[in-house]
């Protein structure tokens, strides 16, 4: 206030306790505080850069210094729900000098893409991750079990190490007839690309089988590489080994340059996403469906004459929904098979929650259950369990043994883990009425 024409600076007064009295509840609140940090300088030099510039380096790794700390990523990331994790995590500790190419919590992230989703920097896991892992496989910093899987892939042509010549022996178990091109090479509309698990995995053999009954019931012209086909290796190139997948990806081109076929159906999520996004990118390009998208259009002219009265929950894959966005033909599959009540589950469709099997975590859970208090699949089961549910259904090929092992390990044996092929080829069958428990 000008007193004589002159200004008076004013008088502060710095109490060391200060209290206030509410005019409305008469109750004392003690306001005292120290100065705000808000206010005061603030240090930019206390970390090194050396560890984002390793990785800034690197084609698809330069986003991570992008993060600001929002956090917004840390509650979807469905690593950090059973352990710490999460890209802000990451990126701490990669500011505060962990390395990064030679850590644990490398190996940890199923590049599920819901942190992407919610990124108002767009900080790329999905880009990043296999990008540092690929310097470590080749520096030899790789987990024993992941390397056993990368010499099985790279020997075999399938994760899991079985002979190729019994690859399409599950056929002889299906009941119809399944063409292998080899032995009949004539144009086919549909060449159904298996993959590993459903040739070679009990269980996967059995949605196979069902796959096919279902095909050759719709009167879908289809066939089979049988021995010649490799596995197309996308969670071998997010687990670091881009080498192993370009070296597949030349064979898998070169068988399929032999013969005449009009799309590719495959029941594998992470195949279908290398086939429609990386394959491209090489100068690859096919007609390629998810099993669940050629069956959608094909239910109406199916006989499915037994209801299976049950209520179903539905896993979304992340690599078939937030990938690829691919929502609505799983779900149109199942709402019309009669009997079936299908229930949501509060994270689904962009949300889903991850089984933990993408990014190479299928071949990582004993080395994952070091550092987390539960197996992503369990969770989800608990979540699927939970909506009261008799079925969880999927629709890929790496979900039905991690969840049947995961509601065993959780006390959810009454849960029955059903592919969505299994539950079409039930429907059309009168002689298994009832057996959905």
């Amino acid at each position: 206030m000008p007193v004589g024409g002159r200004k008076v600076a004013p008088q502060v007064v710095e109490l060391e306790e200060a209290r206030v009295t509410s005019t409305i509840s008469g109750r004392e609140w003690d306001v005292s505080g120290g100065p705000s940090r808000m206010l005061m300088p603030r240090v930019l030099t206390d970390y090194t850069q050396r560890g984002f510039e390793a990785i800034r380096a690197l084609a698809g790794g330069e986003s991570l210094e992008w993060c600001y700390g929002c956090g917004k990523c840390v509650p979807v990331c469905p690593v950090d729900l059973v352990g710490e994790y999460g890209p802000r995590k990451l990126h701490r500790m990669v500011q505060t000098g962990t390395n990064l190419f030679e850590a644990d919590q490398l190996w940890m992230c199923t590049t599920c893409g819901n942190c992407l989703r919610v990124c108002p920097k767009q900080v790329n896991m999905i880009q990043i991750m296999p990008a540092v892992r690929e310097v470590a496989v080749a520096d030899g910093t790789i987990p024993t079990e992941l390397q056993g899987v990368m010499e099985k892939t790279f020997r075999y042509g399938n994760a899991l190490g079985e002979n190729p010549r019994r690859r399409h022996a599950w056929t002889k178990g299906a009941g119809v007839p399944v063409r292998v091109l080899s032995q009949d090479p004539s144009p086919v509309d549909v060449l159904f690309y298996v993959e590993d698990y459903w040739s070679y995995h009990p269980r996967g053999q059995q949605a196979a089988q069902a796959f096919a009954r279902v095909l050759n019931a719709a009167g879908v012209d289809f066939a089979i590489l049988g021995a010649e086909e490799k596995t197309i290796g996308d969670s071998q190139r997010l687990a670091g080994e881009k080498g192993l997948f370009e070296a597949l990806m030349e064979d898998v081109v070169a068988t399929l340059e032999r013969y005449e076929f009009r799309r590719i159906v495959t029941p594998d999520p992470h195949g279908f996403n290398a086939l429609v996004k990386v394959y491209p990118s090489y100068g690859h390009h096919y007609e390629v469906l998810h099993y669940t998208q050629l069956l959608a259009p094909l239910m109406s002219s199916l006989e499915l004459t037994n209801p299976i009265d049950a209520k179903v929950t539905f896993h979304d894959p992340c690599y078939l929904g937030r990938h690829n966005g691919v929502y609505d033909a799983p779900r149109e599959v199942l709402r019309a098979i009669p009997g079936l009540e299908l229930i949501e589950m509060g994270r689904c469709r962009e949300n889903s929650y991850c089984c933990g099997g993408g990014g190479g975590g299928m071949w990582l859970d004993g080395f994952n259950g070091n550092h987390l208090s539960e197996r992503l699949s369990e969770r989800r089961v608990r979540e699927a369990a939970a909506t009261g549910a008799d079925i969880l259904a999927v629709c890929c090929p790496y979900e039905v043994s991690r969840f049947e092992d995961a509601a065993k390990s959780t006390g959810n044996e009454h849960l029955r883990v059903l592919d969505i092929a299994e539950l079409v080829d039930m429907a059309m069958a009168p002689a298994l009425a009832g057996q959905v428990g």
